[in-house]
């Protein structure tokens, strides 16, 4: 399969803009008020409208009640919600059957006992996202931190469901992350930010670029 490549943290026309016309697959936008890319639903919705169908909508979302699930998927209807809290996998498999909706479940990664949970979430999941272990703080985020972690732990994670690499990647480097995990995708936020939440339309585009020349280089 093409390598898949996910902008998140989109709160912008401008952002889903850049993020299309750099040829992004996949544009997230987060629903979690702790977060400098939080957004309400109704500005999620007219995000997701700005795509035209140009690129799939992912819903971040951590640790949702089923109200909440619910409402994403009656109004903005998502093609993926992404599970990045500390859902169990019996929660994943819940949301997925309840909701008919595919899931994405973000593992974090910090060692290599941290993936011995991925058998679990990827038996009740449709994709996988492997990220750095958030800092354990009481205000911290459980994504987008600008952290990364060792690539050699995921390098060719293969368990069966399409794999998405997260954590501190940015144009500088994506490229030596794609060469070294050959996983299914990649995904970033941060990385690709003037400040916190405000997304910058040249890391973009220079993100996306960077990843599809390492593509065509057929290592990947």
């Amino acid at each position: 399969m093409p390598l898949l490549v996910k902008i998140c943290g989109l709160k912008t026309m401008r952002d889903v803009d850049a993020a299309i016309g750099a040829g992004a697959d996949m544009i997230g936008v987060v629903f979690f008020p702790k977060s400098p890319r939080n957004v309400s639903l109704a500005t999620a919705c007219a995000l997701s409208g700005r795509t035209c169908g140009r690129a799939g909508v992912v819903a971040l979302a951590v640790d949702p009640d089923d109200d909440f699930v619910a409402a994403i998927m009656a109004n903005l209807k998502p093609d993926l919600i992404q599970l990045h809290g500390a859902e169990t996998p019996e929660r994943v498999a819940d949301i997925r059957q309840r909701f008919a909706v595919r899931v994405m479940k973000a593992i974090g990664v910090g060692a290599a006992e941290d993936l011995a949970q991925v058998p679990a979430y990827a038996a009740v999941s449709d994709m996988l996202l492997v990220d750095a272990k958030p800092p354990k703080t009481p205000d911290g985020l459980p994504g987008g931190n600008g952290l990364t972690f060792d690539w050699r732990l995921v390098a060719g994670l293969d368990p069966g469901r399409p794999v998405m690499l997260s954590g501190g990647l940015h144009p500088g480097n994506v490229a030596e992350a794609i060469r070294l995990t050959r996983l299914h995708g990649v995904d970033v936020s941060s990385g690709v930010e003037s400040s916190p939440g405000r997304k910058d339309p040249d890391k973009i585009r220079a993100f996306v670029e960077a990843a599809r020349l390492t593509e065509a280089e057929g290592v990947w």
